[in-house]
C-alpha cells in the first residue's frame, strides 16, 4: 500500500505543471466509487448532502477518512468543488467525505461548524457500513473551507468522537479580526469586529490555538492579495509556539485563485503529509 501511494505521489509530481483535473486521465473511475448521502437528520435547519469517495481496492481494513470542505467566502460553492482532491485521496487509498454546508448570510456562524460536526457524527454512526476508521480522521479545505476545517480542529471533540489527527488548509483566513470591513466576514458573523470582538475571536482559529491540536499542513500563495500571506505566517507561528506540529508550503508567484485551481504542487505535498500523520496500512 505504501509503495503504491508513493508511486501515485510521484506521478503527481511529474505532472506538477498541469491542473489537477488532468491527473485523472491515468486513474479511471474504477479505482474509486462515490456514495451520495444526506448526512443531516430530519430536524436539521437545512437538509445537506455529501459525497463519500471510497477506494474500490479491497484491503479488509477500515479506511482512514478525510473530511473535505469547499471555499467560496462562506456564501457560495458546493461539495463538487472538492471533487479533484477527493478523487486523488480515494485513488491513494483514503476515504474522502466532501460536504455541502449551510451558507451565509442566511445561516451564520456557528452553523457551518455545527454542520461539520454533524458530518463527523453521521460518519461515526455509519463507520462500519462504509468501512471507515474514525480514529484516523483528517480534514482538508481551501479558503473559507480552510478556515472552517481549522476552526473544527481547535474545538474539543464531541462526545464519542476522536479528535482530528491532521488538517490540510490552503489560503486560510485564520484570523478574522483583521478584516474590519470585509463583506464576506460580516455575512458570516453578522457584525463588525468593533461590535462583537468576542464573536470574532471565537470564530478565528488563530485566536484559539492551544497545545494538543492535530498536526497542520498549511499552503499559501506568496502573491495572495485576497487572504494575505501574513495570515499563513502568523497562524504557523502560533501553532509552532504552542507545540503543534506544522508545515507551511509557500507557492511562489501564486495568487489566491491560482492556488485554488492548480494543485500540482499541493496535492502531492498534502498526500505526503497525510501519509506521515495517518499512514495507510498494508493489506
Amino acid at each position: 500500500m505504501k509503495r503504491n501511494l508513493l508511486f501515485f505521489i510521484f506521478s503527481l509530481l511529474v505532472s506538477s505543471t498541469v491542473m489537477a483535473s488532468d491527473f485523472f486521465t491515468d486513474f479511471p473511475q474504477h479505482r474509486y466509487r462515490i456514495i451520495t448521502a444526506t448526512y443531516t437528520p430530519a430536524d436539521w435547519p437545512q437538509s445537506l448532502k455529501a459525497d463519500l469517495y471510497l477506494p474500490t481496492a479491497v484491503t479488509g481494513k477500515p479506511r482512514p477518512l478525510v473530511l473535505l470542505v469547499h471555499g467560496g467566502s462562506w456564501q457560495r460553492g458546493n461539495r463538487g468543488h472538492m471533487s479533484r482532491i477527493a478523487r486523488a485521496l480515494a485513488i491513494a487509498g483514503y476515504a474522502a467525505f466532501s460536504i455541502d454546508y449551510r451558507l451565509a448570510p442566511q445561516f451564520r456562524h456557528p452553523a457551518q461548524l455545527e454542520d461539520m460536526q454533524q458530518a463527523l457524527r453521521y460518519l461515526q454512526e455509519h463507520a462500519a457500513e462504509y468501512g471507515l476508521d474514525m480514529q484516523q480522521t483528517a480534514a482538508w479545505g481551501f479558503s473559507a473551507g480552510a478556515h472552517l476545517v481549522s476552526l473544527l480542529a481547535v474545538q474539543p471533540p464531541l462526545d464519542g468522537q476522536a479528535p482530528l489527527r491532521a488538517v490540510i488548509a490552503g489560503g486560510t483566513p485564520a484570523d478574522l479580526r483583521i478584516y474590519p470591513d470585509s463583506p464576506a466576514v460580516k455575512a458570516l458573523l453578522g457584525a463588525r469586529p468593533a461590535e462583537a470582538p468576542a464573536l470574532y475571536a471565537e470564530a478565528s482559529p488563530l485566536a484559539r490555538v492551544r497545545p494538543g491540536l492535530p498536526a497542520f499542513f498549511l499552503y499559501h500563495g506568496d502573491k495572495d492579495d485576497l487572504v494575505i500571506p501574513a495570515q499563513a505566517r502568523n497562524f504557523a507561528e502560533a501553532l509552532q509556539a504552542s507545540g503543534v506540529p506544522v508545515q507551511l508550503l509557500w507557492l511562489k508567484d501564486y495568487g489566491h485563485m491560482r492556488t485554488a485551481l492548480f494543485l500540482g504542487k499541493t496535492l502531492p505535498a498534502g498526500l505526503l503529509f497525510l501519509q506521515q500523520q495517518i499512514p495507510l496500512q498494508t493489506p
